[in-house]
């Protein structure tokens, strides 16, 4: 009997998201994405631990500021770590440019190319990772030029109609809207329970599918967030979702029926007018929710990213 994890990789492609090499290597996904958050955690995983000692002793050994050293040393952990999960997934390693980076379109781009370029030092080539930049004005620019050069990109961070429709407009290779965060601002919002039907979260990532197959757009949709199996599993179908070990497990676990939630075939119809600047400011702005969870969620990942740093300075001035 089939789990619903074997029936949901039928309809969909699962990708991990975590850092944990263990999950990975259990759950065999086909891409695995990280961010600052989930870096922090893997930071203490014992996996990582020679990995970390190494990169570490060659960032001591460089000398120079510690402030310094630890901003670069995130880096080049980051790409470390994907290095080894790219050892492990058949297809790519999503890695995030600093999240204080949000709003500075060159800024990004350099980031970007610092990255791409740890990686082929690694023999991982560019064609194996996507560069994660917030949804904003200035990544989504970021993420054109970095295409034209070969780059791919991840969209994350998506809350709005806004953000998708300035993310196709760019053909930027694929995004991230989130579920549960989506959800989370509802329900302290109205004080309602959802069921996955009518989950605004699950709703507000069908609609983006719904444009992508509308439009004809080549950019690929990749569920992310969630908060139980039931959000998952009413997005089958999606092209791509991100799941969390704890909710691949519940997955593998169950050998309930699978249906498709998501349906991205069929004719597309005629694509709207690109977006300006000003009309994407002001229909994101229009979003409470959007507005909000954007901003929280650049707030939150430069958070994890500052307490990276500590970790990793507090590391190079006593070891």
């Amino acid at each position: 009997m089939p789990t619903q994890l074997d029936a949901l990789k039928r309809l969909s492609l699962v990708v991990a998201d975590t850092g944990d090499l263990t999950a990975i290597q259990r759950y065999r996904p086909q891409d695995a994405t990280t961010n600052p958050s989930l870096i922090l955690k893997a930071f203490e995983l014992p996996d990582y631990q020679p990995l970390i000692d190494e990169e570490l002793a060659a960032i001591r050994a460089e000398g120079g500021d510690r402030l310094a050293q630890a901003e670069h040393a995130v880096d080049r952990l980051a790409v470390a770590m994907g290095s080894e999960i790219a050892g492990v997934v058949p297809g790519r390693v999503s890695t995030e440019v600093a999240a204080k980076l949000s709003f500075d379109t060159q800024a990004s781009i350099r980031k970007a190319h610092e990255l791409i370029e740890l990686y082929e030092r690694r023999g991982v080539s560019r064609d194996r990772v996507l560069i994660k930049l917030a949804s904003t004005w200035e990544g989504i620019r970021a993420a054109e030029v970095l295409k034209r050069e070969g780059i791919q990109c991840n969209l994350t961070l998506l809350f709005s109609e806004a953000q998708a429709q300035a993310c196709f407009d760019a053909g930027v290779f694929l995004v991230s809207p989130f579920v549960g965060r989506v959800t989370d601002w509802y329900q302290q919002a109205t004080g309602q329970d959802f069921t996955p039907e009518t989950d605004p979260g699950v709703q507000f990532v069908r609609s983006v599918c719904q444009r992508v197959r509308q439009g004809g757009f080549d950019t690929v949709v990749m569920g992310a967030s969630f908060r139980h199996t039931g959000q998952v599993l009413a997005l089958a179908g999606c092209p791509r979702l991100t799941i969390s070990p704890a909710l691949l497990e519940e997955l593998a676990d169950s050998d309930d029926e699978v249906a498709r939630g998501v349906v991205m075939e069929g004719a597309s119809g005629q694509r709207p007018a690109p977006l300006s600047e000003p009309e994407f400011r002001w229909g994101h702005n229009q979003d409470a929710m959007a507005t909000e969870k954007l901003a929280e969620g650049i707030r939150r990942f430069a958070e994890d990213q500052d307490k990276l740093e500590a970790l990793i300075a507090d590391r190079l001035a006593t070891r």
